[in-house]
């Protein structure tokens, strides 16, 4: 396929013709590769992600395991929140980034992001959880408050108290508000149509409940988003996330695309986000194919250093180093580009992440990170 892009947008995309580009517009070229939309992250903590995963067991459900890990993780917990939140939010975009994201939605209170290296989502009113939120009833059914969706944790357990605070949640939202569940493994189908949407954390809910969400039953009821969750309970690789979530048979390949794509842009209102389409935000994701590889199992199989370039509104935001030479050719400007390394494969990230990370480490320097540089 031949994708043209001006200003930020797609106006183009036609089968591959060498002779469509008469302009003297940059072209980039690709073999053996495969292009989809920059994907949707519908739950993450932005300034959690320089959190190693903390647990220490299979618990019954979240206030049990944010007891336990403040007991028993204490130091670890002080020692991450020395560094300064600006410079955690930071990294929790660079994770996103690298992955292939280029739309995360941020749950907790509204951060100050200084630079669009992708989008940032803060449009919605956002409730911990019954359990972790003061006054959430109040809160929730506030008179004359601006028209948004309500997200909050709901139903994270595998015990009676999960579901009981589902339905506490449903019998106080007296003005039947608009409501986004995280996690929702302790939900049946009568709750879920109940709820604008769910959004499908596995990894998370395997590593801290032991199992997830029945979501074989409660996509029939309501749209299905999928979120990653912060590293202080989920692997900081996406892939492995969509792995575990075909693994679980409730979904098809295609389903889950759809929760990373077309089914968040509708209910975050991100309509222009979706989709390789003429009219569409430049979005893209180019990453390496297997050639062995069809179809959705070529998608499935891709880990971050795979990806070969990560566009965000038509502006290159990573590329490969593999793409050097075209890039030298045709002129394009790698200003401001810092080389990494993800599972030794050569990455150029816009913004110096090198020294974003030298300076989270001066205070903590156990941090860990997945690249070097």
């Amino acid at each position: 396929m031949d994708i043209l892009m001006e200003r930020g947008r797609i106006i183009s995309v036609s089968e591959c013709d060498s002779s469509a580009n008469t302009s003297r517009e940059p072209a980039l070229k690709f073999d053996n590769a495969i292009v989809f939309p920059g994907l949707i992250n519908s739950h993450d903590h932005l300034d959690f992600n320089s959190f190693p995963q903390l647990g220490n067991r299979i618990y019954n459900n979240y206030v049990e395991w944010g007891l336990n890990i403040h007991q028993k993780n204490k130091d670890v917990i002080n020692n991450v929140l020395k560094i300064p939140g600006q410079l955690r939010t930071q990294w929790g975009i660079y994770k996103n980034l690298l992955n292939g994201i280029t739309t995360v939605v941020n749950h907790g209170p509204k951060l100050v992001v200084e630079d669009d290296l992708i989008t940032i989502m803060q449009n919605s009113h956002v409730l911990h959880s019954v359990a972790n939120e003061k006054k959430w009833r109040l809160k929730l059914n506030m008179p004359f408050i601006k028209k948004e969706p309500f997200s909050i944790h709901v139903g994270e357990g595998t015990d009676e108290s999960a579901q009981e605070e589902i339905t506490a949640l449903l019998k106080w939202n007296l003005f039947n508000r608009e409501l986004i569940g995280i996690h929702a493994v302790a939900m049946d189908e009568e709750q879920a149509g109940k709820f604008k949407a769910i959004v499908w954390c596995p990894d998370s809910n395997n590593f801290l409940l032991g199992r997830t969400a029945q979501i074989d039953k409660l996509k029939h009821q309501t749209k299905i988003l999928f979120g990653t969750d912060s590293t202080v309970s989920a692997n900081w690789n996406l892939w492995s996330h969509l792995r575990t979530a075909k693994d679980t048979k409730m979904v098809t390949d295609e389903e889950v695309f759809e929760m990373l794509t077309g089914a968040p842009a509708k209910v975050w209102g991100l309509s222009s986000s979706s989709a390789i389409t003429i009219g569409h935000n430049a979005d893209i994701v180019i990453a390496k194919k297997k050639p062995e590889l069809k179809g959705m199992d070529a998608f499935f199989t891709l880990n971050p250093e795979d990806i070969l370039v990560v566009m965000h509104k038509g502006c290159i935001r990573l590329f490969d180093e593999e793409l050097c030479q075209q890039f030298f050719e045709q002129g394009i400007n790698v200003e401001g580009f810092f080389k990494i390394y993800i599972n030794n494969k050569c990455k150029y990230i816009f913004g110096n992440l090198p020294e974003l990370i030298k300076s989270i480490r001066k205070h903590y320097p156990e941090a860990h990170f997945p690249i070097t540089y």
